[in-house]
């Protein structure tokens, strides 16, 4: 079997609340008729562009090659391609989306879902979070403003079965303008501590001591101002205080140092390399690998083991289309350290669920893996015909 071609889409799907969203996808062909759906996580930022480009130069690589020889392929692109090695989001997103369809390509030849070919399940049924409770939990987006904003979107979480949620305290200044880098790095004023602070214990309040919350931080805080908010924040039983830095070893390190909660990092590290260090000085208790720029399948499914290593739990990352959805949920039925899914807002949104072929919805805040043969979804027609960007690469 060979690869004969490889298609690149970039969907602007240009959503009415304003949000930028613009999923870089693509569907790798083979000789034999089967062909495998990947994605690189840059659907959100201002990189997707770049990605784009990097896959389709990446794409000419490995026509001709056999997708089954995906750790190969793997490796051609990281080191025949120069700029890989030691690189960024957006090399390792265009090897990402390529991977992710080979393994898509791989399930589909054997008939089995990809989770097979990676040991078979370790579970049935995996525990997720609502995630990102600062834009509501609707079907569109609504900025919490009010700590009545933040306790109503936990309210309703809750209602839903979930028993775990994640809200960015930090996002939006009282009348709604999101605050900037100025307003949450070094120390803080007392009124922004009051502010996040109120938030965080108005939602604890309203969902008790049964339901876990993971305080966001975007990598926005900077060491220091991640420990003042994380000292107050102790006491409310945070589940892991994600993202409170830079995602810099040492930085990472001095927060966990001063802190008693778990720390999580990972939606901006990249590879097992990027990742070691903070195995190494046990810096994170909590990885957040994302499938769609940490390498793909291949990538990922190598960090959490190595995490494993060192005890320390897994929760995919996932603010992508529904593709990286599916993928995500096969590598974590099958991983012995998986804790926790992220189920985000993002996915409620009909722009987003529109672009693949299946809608995958967890029920009282579970998921179950898909079973059907490859990652378990696929780009739909409406992406295809709609996309912003289209390149056929042969």
């Amino acid at each position: 079997m060979k690869i004969t071609k490889v298609d690149v889409l970039l969907v602007d799907t240009k959503p009415a609340d304003g949000n930028k969203w613009s999923p870089v996808l693509c569907r790798v062909y083979t000789d034999e008729g089967i062909y495998g759906d990947g994605e690189a996580a840059m659907s959100y930022g201002a990189c997707s562009t770049g990605a784009y480009g990097t896959i389709k130069d990446f794409a000419k690589k490995i026509i001709g090659m056999n997708p089954l020889q995906s750790e190969l392929i793997w490796e051609t692109l990281y080191k025949e391609t120069f700029w890989a090695q030691n690189g960024g989001p957006v090399v390792f997103s265009a090897i990402s989306a390529i991977d992710v369809a080979l393994w898509d390509i791989k399930g589909k030849f054997f008939h089995v879902p990809v989770y097979q070919l990676m040991g078979g399940k370790s579970r049935e049924k995996l525990r997720c979070y609502a995630s990102q409770l600062q834009f509501g939990w609707d079907d569109y987006k609504k900025k919490a403003v009010t700590n009545e904003d933040y306790v109503e979107n936990a309210r309703k979480a809750v209602a839903e079965g979930y028993d775990a949620i994640k809200i960015d305290f930090f996002t939006f200044r009282e009348d709604g303008t999101r605050f900037n880098h100025e307003d949450t790095t070094r120390l803080l004023s007392p009124e922004k501590v009051r502010l996040v602070i109120g938030r965080l214990a108005a939602v604890r309040e309203a969902v008790g001591d049964n339901v876990d919350i993971l305080m966001e931080n975007h990598s926005n805080l900077d060491a220091q101002s991640a420990v003042q908010l994380g000292r107050l924040a102790e006491k409310y039983n945070i589940f892991c205080y994600e993202e409170p830095c830079t995602p810099n070893p040492k930085m990472n390190k001095l927060v966990c140092d001063k802190l008693n909660m778990p720390i999580a990092q990972g939606e901006r590290i990249y590879t097992r390399w990027g990742y070691a260090p903070y195995f190494e000085d046990g810096s994170i208790q909590m990885i957040q690998p994302d499938i769609g720029n940490c390498g793909g399948i291949t990538e990922t499914k190598k960090v959490c083991d190595l995490a494993h290593i060192y005890d320390v739990g897994v929760q995919i990352h996932v603010c992508s289309s529904p593709l990286l959805t599916a993928a995500a949920l096969q590598i974590e039925s099958v991983i012995p350290n998986f804790t926790i899914h992220e189920h985000h807002v993002y996915n409620r949104y009909d722009y987003n669920k529109k672009l693949c072929k299946y809608d995958y919805q967890p029920v009282d805040g579970y998921f179950t893996c898909p079973d059907i043969p490859g990652i378990g979804n696929e780009i739909s027609d409406y992406a295809f015909l709609h996309a912003t960007l289209k390149t056929t690469v042969e």
